[in-house]
């Protein structure tokens, strides 16, 4: 009876052991959206709008009927989120998020990698699958699902004008203080893969390019040593969209009425990556990073060796 007792135990355990293994993570199809905070929201809607030529697809009202969010459409499924809200503790960056195929199962993966993650899964009120976590800097991340009754899947080939200077949203940058927390959240639970690091010394790390396991969008990895001040929040979080012509964006937005109300010089650049790039500034000081998605002589530009930013 007690050999029988301990076999079953086994069994137990064993078959415990066996679905343990079994939690895999679901994919991380790519970048959804960014969250911004913004002090004037019909400046933002000015510069979003009108000089970068997006539209708004829908808007999230407050009780009393003012807007709250509104939702700049990228792509299909990339956006913009504009919060009419005060800044909290990561300037005017309120929140990344990655879309998955299964925000459950990302839940239960989430959770038995010992990442706290919350009770239970969430619906947004466009009708999306979410849920958020916190990573190693701070910064929250909401993991998305797209549903077919949302009303992101409702506005499928709508608001998709050709006066937007961008169709991609290639990555975002955030701050990240200390690396190998940071890694070991992105790489080791949520598979991203590290493709590029840049240094803009020669000395000291500058940036680690992780791009999302199932998909083109990458994260960048903004180091610092000293705490950055508000306005190099706005720098280094950041927004990077593609552009095949750099040159060619620079000039139309340069011919649209709304860049006399934008009021400052645009600067081309080939950047630490051999890439040209022109850095926009939206009202409250974020940075939009215009990029082209190749080097300028077609050539990669080696991967920086210099270490991260003394702890």
């Amino acid at each position: 009876m007690k050999r029988l007792t301990i076999a079953l135990l086994l069994t137990s355990l064993f078959f415990f052991s066996t679905a343990a293994d079994e939690v895999k993570r679901p994919r991380v199809l790519g970048l959804a959206h960014v969250a911004l905070f913004v002090s004037d929201l019909q400046k933002a809607r000015a510069f979003y709008e009108d000089f970068l030529g997006y539209q708004e697809p829908y808007v999230l009202k407050r009780d009393d009927g003012s807007d709250r969010i509104v939702f700049i459409k990228i792509n299909e499924q990339q956006f913009i989120e504009l919060f009419a809200e005060n800044p909290q503790q990561d300037g005017h960056l309120g929140h990344i998020s990655f879309l998955t195929d299964s925000v459950t199962r990302m839940r239960d993966y989430l959770a038995f990698r010992g990442i706290k993650v919350p009770d239970k899964v969430g619906k947004g009120k466009i009708g999306n699958l979410n849920f958020n976590i916190t990573d190693p800097d701070g910064h929250t991340v909401e993991i998305v699902q797209y549903e077919p009754d949302s009303w992101t899947m409702r506005e499928r080939t709508k608001f998709l004008p050709d006066t937007r200077i961008s169709t991609q949203m290639a990555h975002a940058g955030v701050l990240v203080g200390k690396l190998e927390p940071a890694m070991k959240f992105y790489r080791d639970i949520l598979g991203f893969e590290e493709f590029w690091r840049g240094s803009s010394s020669g000395t000291e790390l500058s940036w680690v390019n992780m791009r999302v396991p199932d998909g083109k969008d990458y994260l960048e990895f903004m180091l610092y040593s000293k705490p950055p001040d508000s306005q190099q929040m706005g720098v280094k979080n950041h927004i990077c969209l593609f552009t095949p012509d750099v040159k060619k964006a620079v000039g139309i937005l340069e011919s649209r009425p709304a860049f006399k109300n934008y009021g400052r010089p645009i600067t081309i650049n080939v950047g630490k990556n051999g890439k040209r790039q022109a850095n926009l500034f939206d009202p409250d000081g974020t940075r939009i990073e215009l990029m082209e998605p190749n080097t300028v002589d077609g050539k990669l530009v080696p991967s920086s060796t210099a270490p991260p930013p003394a702890e």
